[in-house]
């Protein structure tokens, strides 16, 4: 890959709503799905921060944990660094809802160094409706990626 493209991209490993390009290009309009990967040692749950539930996704928000021996599929996108304020304020990290990490993920035998982030002060919740349209494309993804 061309060296002055990685100076100004970053890699974000995606999951819950922001698996769907609709959502995540609304506000970060450079995002391009470089490919699906797998977290190793996490899984994903849903809640809210601080037990807050939200009016737009009406239910639990998916989040991140810590989890020997299971795993997270997700997407990773490309972004510019120009994109990353915005990637910040749609996760709520000034107001402390989500905090951003840096996490490996693995794709057909290579490893990926990618931003992501985990809710703070989670308290779990249901998932929001939303979420088994979002659960269906990931298995899609992850089934046509591993198919080809």
């Amino acid at each position: 890959m061309d060296d002055n493209i990685e100076i100004h991209t970053f890699l974000y490993f995606a999951y819950g709503s922001n698996l769907l390009k609709e959502r995540l290009q609304l506000k970060n309009p450079s995002a391009s799905i470089h490919c699906v990967a797998r977290l190793k040692d996490y899984k994903l749950i849903f809640g809210n921060y601080k037990g807050l539930a939200s009016d737009r996704w009406h239910g639990g928000v998916a989040t991140i944990e810590n989890s020997p021996a299971d795993e997270v599929w997700g997407v990773v996108w490309r972004m510019n660094v120009a994109d990353l304020e915005s990637l910040d304020s749609q996760e709520n990290v000034r107001l402390g809802a989500y905090s951003p990490v840096e996490v490996n993920v693995k794709t057909r035998g290579q490893e990926l160094n990618c931003r992501t982030y985990i809710m703070n002060s989670c308290i779990y919740a249901p998932p929001s409706p939303q979420n088994s349209h979002i659960t269906r494309y990931l298995r899609m993804t992850v089934w046509l990626t591993s198919s080809s």
